[in-house]
C-alpha cells in the first residue's frame, strides 16, 4: 500500500501540474506519515541529497557552458560546421546536427544545445528557403547528441544516483561513440528529407576556409579535451575538471575572443544560478524518494518482477527501454534519471548488464522523451524558436524520431558501441 501510495501520489501531482520537486517532496512526506515515520526524514534526506561534494562538478560545468554560449563559442562552431558539412544536401540541416555535435561538448545539455544552436540556424534555415518543420525536427533531434557528449552533467546526475561508485571518465568515454553514432544517422535522414524535399545544396568554400574556422574555433573545442583527458589521466577529479573549465572558459573568452562583456558575464551568472537552483532542487527532494524506495525494497521487487516475464538480460534490457519511453513522455531527464536509477539499475546488475552501459542506454532512452510530447522540453523550446505549433512538427518529425529509436535499440543490445572505448583507453 505504501507503495502505491508513494507513485500513485507522485503521478497525480505531475498530472495536475505540479513541479517535478514539489512532486517528489509531498508525494514522499504522504508516505512517511503513512507508514508512521518522523516528517522529519524528509528534511534530513534533502540536505544529505544536497550535500554531495560530487554534485559541484554540475553547477560549474553549467557556468562554464554559460559563459561560452555567450562569449562567442556558439558562433565559430557553426561557422566550423558549415565550412565541413554545409555543401551536403539539405546543408544547413547538416550544420545544425554538426553543429549540436561540436556545442554538445561545451554546454552537456540539450537544451541548452537548442537554444544556442537551435537559436542561430532554425531563423536561418527557413530564411534560405527550407520549411520550418524541417528545420525544427532536424534541431531538436540533434540536441539529443548532447547528452552523451562530455561534459555531459546527465552522465555525473547517473554516477551519483548509482551511489558515486562509478568511474566519470568511464562514462564520458562511453557516451563518445554513441553520440557519433546518433550524429551520423541523423544526418543521414535529414540528407533523404532534403533530397526528397529538394532543397539547395551551397557550394563548398574550400579547404582554407575549413581550416580557417578550424583555427578560429579550436580552442572551444580544447575545452571537450582537456576535461576528458584530464580525467582520464587521474590528473584532477570531475569537480576539479569543471572549475579548471570555468576558468578556461573565461580565458578564452575575455583574452582571445574578445566578446564576453561584463553585462553578459552577468548574465551567464544569472542563467547558471537559475538551472542549478532547478536542478538542485530535483536532486535533492529525489533524495528522499529514493530513500523510500529503499526502505521499501522497490528494487529487489522489480527485480523479482521482470524475472517473472523475462530470463535473458536482453529481455530485461528490452522491458526496462520500453519503460523508460513511457515514462519519458511525461518525465524530465533528470529527475527521471534520479528516480529510474535506484530502481533499474539492480536489475541491470542482477542480469550482468555493465552499469557503465545501462547509464547510457538510460539516459540515450530518456533523452527521446525530450522530443515527445506531453513534456517534452526540447521539442516546446524548438517549436517556439522555429514558430510553430507542436501539432504540425508531429506530422512530419517521425523519420528523425524513428532514427533516434534505431539508435537507442542498436546502443541497447550492442553494448560494444558503448564499451568499447572505455575499454580501450584503461
Amino acid at each position: 500500500m505504501a507503495v502505491a501510495i508513494l507513485f500513485f501520489s507522485f503521478a497525480l501531482l505531475l498530472a495536475i501540474g505540479v513541479p517535478v520537486a514539489y512532486s517528489l517532496t509531498a508525494s514522499a512526506l504522504a508516505t512517511l506519515i503513512y507508514l508512521g515515520l518522523p516528517p522529519i526524514v524528509v528534511v534530513q534526506q534533502i540536505a544529505a541529497g544536497a550535500g554531495s561534494s560530487s554534485l559541484l562538478a554540475i553547477p560549474l560545468f553549467i557556468f562554464a557552458g554559460e559563459i561560452m554560449l555567450r562569449g562567442g563559442i556558439s558562433e565559430r562552431l557553426i561557422a566550423l560546421a558549415s565550412a565541413l558539412v554545409g555543401h551536403l544536401r539539405g546543408g544547413l540541416g547538416q550544420v545544425s546536427v554538426v553543429s549540436s555535435l561540436f556545442f554538445g561538448g561545451v554546454s552537456g545539455s540539450a537544451i541548452a544545445d537548442v537554444s544556442a544552436i537551435g537559436g542561430a540556424m532554425i531563423p536561418q534555415m527557413v530564411q534560405r528557403g527550407f520549411d520550418r518543420d524541417f528545420a525544427v525536427n532536424v534541431s531538436i533531434t540533434a540536441a539529443l547528441v548532447a547528452l552523451l557528449v562530455p561534459p555531459s552533467h546527465n552522465l555525473i546526475l547517473y554516477s551519483a544516483a548509482a551511489g558515486g561508485g562509478l568511474s566519470i571518465a568511464d562514462l564520458f568515454a562511453a557516451g563518445m561513440l554513441p553520440a557519433l553514432l546518433m550524429t551520423a544517422v541523423l544526418m543521414f535522414t535529414g540528407w533523404m528529407i532534403a533530397r526528397r524535399r529538394n532543397y539547395a545544396v551551397e557550394a563548398f568554400p574550400g579547404f582554407s576556409a575549413v581550416f580557417t574556422r578550424l583555427v578560429s574555433a579550436l580552442p572551444g573545442l580544447l575545452l571537450v579535451a582537456l576535461i576528458f583527458i584530464g580525467i582520464r589521466a587521474g590528473v584532477f577529479t570531475a569537480v576539479e575538471s569543471a572549475a579548471i573549465a570555468v576558468v578556461y572558459a573565461l580565458l578564452v573568452t575575455t583574452l582571445i575572443y574578445r566578446k564576453l562583456k561584463f553585462a553578459d558575464f552577468v548574465e551567464a551568472c544569472t542563467g547558471a544560478a537559475r538551472t542549478t537552483g532547478v536542478i538542485v532542487f530535483v536532486i535533492a527532494a529525489s533524495a528522499v524518494f529514493g530513500w523510500l524506495l529503499a526502505y521499501l525494497q522497490v528494487p529487489a521487487a522489480a527485480v523479482d518482477a521482470l524475472r517473472s516475464v523475462a530470463e535473458n538480460k536482453f529481455a530485461v534490457l528490452g522491458l526496462i527501454v520500453a519503460i523508460l519511453l513511457v515514462l519519458g513522455t511525461f518525465m524530465d531527464l533528470a529527475p527521471m534519471i534520479l528516480i529510474c536509477t535506484p530502481i533499474f539499475l539492480p536489475v541491470a546488475k542482477a542480469y550482468g548488464i555493465d552499469p557503465i552501459h545501462f547509464g547510457v542506454v538510460l539516459i540515450l532512452t530518456g533523452g527521446v522523451g525530450l522530443i515527445t510530447p506531453p513534456v517534452g522540453s526540447v521539442l516546446f523550446v524548438g517549436t517556439a524558436i522555429g514558430k510553430i505549433s507542436v501539432a504540425q512538427t508531429l506530422k512530419t518529425i517521425w523519420p528523425f524520431y524513428l532514427a533516434a529509436l534505431a539508435v537507442v535499440i542498436l546502443v541497447s543490445f550492442v553494448p560494444a558501441i558503448s564499451l568499447w572505448l572505455p575499454a580501450a583507453l584503461k
